[in-house]
């Protein structure tokens, strides 16, 4: 389909929605609960398998309201509460922190400003996704404010895989935002046990999604906090296995983490040209996420400087050489 016409979809299906706010309460309880489920079906790609970021950021604001309307008619609606989550964590991560990400020192303001959006766009994903936690198993939340996060994941099986990566991501997403925030800081181990549930219930999900967040957290984290680059480079080959190298992301996270810590500039444009060489249509359900990973790893080609100590002529020629690749 193409963009105009899925937008005019999507503007008649809002349409829609707002006439059944004023029917009948059965009837439009029955017909929101039926879109609800067609929004929130698992396996669609008309955002994940879209080859047009732009696109997608200038959508998605709408679609994120207009889950927010529904939840107001279906509160308890755990599908639509997942979805929401999901796609506020989505649109955080993709659209308002990696792009601050690349903001020069000389707009600190304007990054800083990003990232407290971020943060904010993470911590409401997050309410979204543990109000889903709580209706789906009573008493999920106390369990995790009372620091008995394992009592609580016990309770979940493979039917909640989505709620748990997405759970563990927000809430992980909240802190990269703003690691000063020392209520984030002090519950770390929460969205990491999340995140670890998902791998011990389907190892596979998302295409090693699980493994890819856990070469960044090991790569990135001090020895002293956990981090190994052992373990980040395990999760890397599973990564890359369960993706059948169709996802870049593995290489940028290996790439940002690992080498930007080790200073091995050579691995590091090696890796990103790696995650340049990826078919971004080999996965379509993966095209919009490796379509935003190759803008990172040009962007990063591009800044080499901004992560390597240059001591050595020859060493500067070899990222002078690496940029013009």
């Amino acid at each position: 389909m193409i963009p105009h016409k899925r937008i005019f979809r999507s503007l008649a299906l809002f349409l829609a929605i707002a006439f059944l706010f004023e029917s009948g309460c059965s009837i439009k309880k029955l017909a929101l609960n039926k879109v609800a489920s067609a929004l929130t079906a698992e396996g669609g790609t008309v955002w994940t398998g879209d080859n047009d970021p732009v696109l997608v950021s200038e959508a998605l604001p709408f679609a994120l309201k207009m889950y927010e309307s529904l939840l107001e008619a279906l509160p308890e609606n755990q599908d639509l509460l997942i979805a929401t989550g999901k796609a506020f964590c989505m649109y955080a991560y993709a659209f308002v922190q990696s792009p601050a990400d690349t903001l020069s020192d000389m707009r600190i303001e304007a990054r800083t400003a990003r990232y407290a959006r971020a943060k904010k766009l993470y911590l409401r994903a997050r309410a979204y996704l543990l109000r889903a936690a709580e209706l789906r198993y009573p008493g999920f939340n106390d369990l995790l404010e009372s620091h008995y996060t394992d009592s609580a994941l016990a309770m979940t099986g493979t039917a909640d895989t989505t709620l748990l990566y997405w759970t563990g991501a927000s809430w992980m997403g909240a802190f990269t935002a703003d690691k000063f925030d020392m209520s984030l800081a002090v519950n770390m181990k929460k969205p990491v046990a999340f995140i670890q549930r998902v791998l011990d219930l389907a190892d596979g999900y998302g295409d090693g999604a699980a493994h890819e967040f856990f070469i960044s957290y090991y790569g990135s984290m001090p020895q002293s906090m956990g981090g190994s680059e052992e373990k980040s480079r395990m999760h890397f080959a599973r990564a890359l296995e369960l993706s059948a190298g169709t996802k870049a992301g593995p290489y940028v996270s290996l790439a940002t983490s690992v080498c930007v810590k080790n200073q091995d500039v050579e691995e590091f444009t090696g890796l990103l040209h790696k995650a340049l060489a990826v078919d971004i249509d080999a996965s379509p359900q993966n095209r919009l996420a490796n379509v935003l990973s190759q803008e990172k790893a040009r962007w990063l080609l591009a800044n080499v400087e901004n992560f390597f100590l240059i001591d050595e002529t020859g060493e500067e020629n070899f990222i002078e050489e690496s940029k013009d690749e």
